[in-house]
């Protein structure tokens, strides 16, 4: 019980932060985005210890949703990598305290590239404030540490700021989900994105009937198929689809349920998609309708496929 109390003290001191955070927002948040969204160049994101740590998140998160970025760590910079930097990028560094060494070490190169400098400390008074161009206030009453020495609560309010920048960037740059995904082409929502529906669908052995079969060779049909669902008619001709859904129905709704045909037994107005549908969007159809199948046909309206979703 004494960790669960630990870690309850730890997210109370979490909440006040963010509340604290909240307050502080104003015009130099604003000033920020709004250079980072106007640059041509990579945001460069630099810090030191644990401030690197997130550092190398928050440059992440910004590449991933619309704007360049590169981290540079502080004392490789020192030692070549500052090439990285170009004349009139936009900086962004990272120091709590507002005194770490190899951040301060950083300074008169950056001036002489002419960079913006951004400082995200908890120091507005410290030497980085005081060589920034734009400083983002990201001070807390306290560590959540027991003894109030290492990075919790800081570490915490640092990776909010970064993430509110990187909305605030993805609204200024009417960033969609198309964007995200040609970042992410080997993720799920990317796939689905980037994919349309004939990459996807079922091409071979479509369960096709026709209109005069009866209930046991739809079954059949069904059941070999694996779609749960009949095609009632032919590649050029689709009369209709028959679904588990409606065979149930017809069970409960039909005494002589056993003389049906397809053709009593169908829907015939499926929902369909071409085969140049985007994925994700013929998904969102299918959710919407509440089915996990859909016919796909080609331009020329024949069937060619059909393609399933799975919650």
């Amino acid at each position: 019980m004494k960790a669960i109390e630990t870690a309850l003290i730890l997210t109370q001191a979490y909440k006040l932060a963010i509340e604290r955070f909240e307050k502080m927002l104003g015009q130099e948040f604003v000033s920020a985005v709004t250079v980072m969204n106007e640059t041509s160049e990579h945001i460069i994101v630099c810090g030191m210890g644990k401030s690197g740590l997130v550092g190398r998140k928050i440059s992440a998160t910004l590449a991933s949703t619309g704007t360049p970025s590169i981290f540079l760590h502080p004392a490789e910079a020192i030692h070549g990598d500052l090439g990285k930097v170009q004349k009139n990028s936009v900086v962004l560094l990272i120091s709590y305290s507002g005194e770490t060494g190899e951040i301060l070490a950083l300074i008169p190169a950056l001036k002489r590239l002419n960079v913006t400098i951004i400082a995200l400390t908890g120091v507005i008074q410290s030497t980085l404030a005081s060589n920034a161009d734009i400083i983002l206030d990201m001070s807390v009453d306290r560590e959540a540490c027991p003894l109030n020495l290492a990075p919790t609560t800081s570490t915490m309010i640092t990776m909010v700021l970064g993430d509110a920048l990187a909305v605030g960037l993805m609204e200024r740059k009417n960033f969609k989900q198309e964007d995200f995904a040609l970042t992410h082409p080997g993720g799920a929502l990317g796939r689905r994105l980037l994919s349309n529906v004939k990459d996807e669908m079922k091409q071979v052995n479509l369960p096709f009937v026709n209109k005069e079969s009866n209930v046991q060779d739809v079954l059949i049909k069904m059941t070999e198929g694996r779609l749960g669902l009949a095609l009632v008619g032919s590649k050029e001709k689709l009369y209709g689809v028959i679904t588990d859904g409606d065979i149930r129905r017809a069970l409960i709704d039909n005494s002589n349920f056993s003389n049906l045909k397809a053709n009593d037994l169908m829907n015939k107005n499926p929902l369909t998609a071409i085969e140049s549908d985007n994925l994700q969007l013929a998904e969102t159809r299918m959710r919407e309708a509440k089915v996990q199948c859909l016919v796909v046909k080609n331009k020329i309206d024949e069937v060619v496929g059909v393609i399933q979703i799975f919650e």
